[in-house]
């Protein structure tokens, strides 16, 4: 994102969180003051990766709305943010890149006031939830009172609420997943559908979808990006799940044990599962006293089972499969070179170039 459209986003992603901070009006509410200031908390920082994205796809066709592609970007970050906090809840993280989860954070605060631990992670697993809620909504009136035609207004909304419904359908698939609530000959399939509904629906296709009905696209261009927004989507979480066993933890936040700490069913795991490794892996996964020792030897069996080459093949594939669709569809130059643009800068997030090794990349 240029810096002049990153200020942009942040000064109006500062007005909405202010103005969330006044809504309980002159009633005293110190819980609503916590819950907000820490959601505020959470929205600071990072890439702002999806917001460039809606504002580049609507500028990039010649979309004649900047201020209301920079309000819904806005709005974006704040769905963004509210499916983060939930996902932490969820996964049960107390940290993210080094720094206390909103729900973390609660927990801990509470564990200092002396509540028993099971209470704290009650209370924190509470705050969690509802200020996700309460930046759900948010994001939903911002988009409600965007500088946009009444007709396109309604597109987006019927956009963000099927992205919400979709999201929230991925990430319970994801728990049933992990679970092993699943036929195992479909576990690969609905791994994939979990890396569609959880990452490409809000990452990717509705920032393309967003920014091109600001431009008034035609349908055939919002169906095209719709398609690619699908392929970049799946390939990022693929890399993303690779990363998640073989990222170097400095370089990219997370833990490399958590994944396989959770027994994560990502595509990574759900191929291994078709594997003759399997039997020899699945002690390993699901295991929340994983050490490293035991982690370098299901990471080798990842690698030598083929399950990482083919992950990161399948990746690949996903993402080249984007810049042919997207030239395949015809669509304008600047666009096509943006969705190569992103293409690479998700291979470069990868590093790709320690992608065979046994060890942490």
């Amino acid at each position: 994102m240029i810096s002049a459209d990153r200020w942009a986003v942040d000064h109006e992603l500062t007005r909405l969180l202010r103005r969330g901070a006044e809504r309980p009006g002159t009633l005293p509410m110190r819980d609503h003051d916590d819950l907000w200031a820490a959601f505020a908390r959470a929205a600071e920082g990072g890439k702002r990766f999806r917001p460039a994205l809606l504002v580049a796809t609507h500028r990039t066709l010649d979309g004649a709305r900047p201020a209301a592609a920079i309000q819904v970007a806005a709005a974006l970050e704040l769905l963004h943010t509210a499916f983060v906090v939930q996902d932490d809840v969820i996964d049960g993280d107390q940290v993210r890149r080094g720094v206390s989860t909103l729900s973390g954070s609660f927990a801990r605060g509470a564990r200092e006031q002396g509540v028993p631990r099971d209470g704290a992670q009650r209370y924190a697993d509470a705050a969690g939830i509802l200020a996700g809620d309460l930046g759900l909504l948010a994001a939903y009136r911002a988009v409600s009172r965007c500088d946009a035609p009444d007709p396109v207004v309604d597109r987006l909304l019927d956009l963000f609420e099927s992205t919400v419904h979709a999201s929230a359908a991925g990430e319970l698939a994801d728990v049933r997943l992990q679970l092993g609530l699943c036929d195992d000959t479909a576990a690969l399939q609905d791994a994939l559908a979990v890396a569609e509904l959880k990452t490409a629906t809000y990452s990717f296709q509705l920032p393309l979808h967003a920014g091109a009905l600001l431009a008034d696209a035609s349908p055939d261009i919002l169906t095209a990006l719709d398609e690619i927004g699908g392929l970049l989507g799946i390939g990022f979480q693929l890399f993303d799940d690779l990363l998640g066993v073989f990222g170097d933890e400095g370089r990219t936040g997370k833990s490399a044990l958590g994944d396989l700490r959770e027994g994560k069913r990502t595509t990574l795991l759900a191929h291994a599962s078709t594997t003759s490794a399997w039997p020899q892996l699945q002690p390993l996964v699901g295991r929340p006293d994983l050490d490293q020792v035991d982690a370098r030897q299901a990471r080798e069996l990842l690698t030598t089972c083929g399950s990482r080459a083919w992950t990161q093949d399948l990746a690949q594939w996903h993402l080249t499969s984007a810049v042919e669709a997207a030239e395949r569809h015809g669509l304008p130059a600047p666009l096509v070179r943006a969705m190569t643009t992103a293409t690479q800068e998700i291979l470069r997030a990868a590093d790709l170039s320690s992608a065979r090794t046994g060890q942490p990349a």
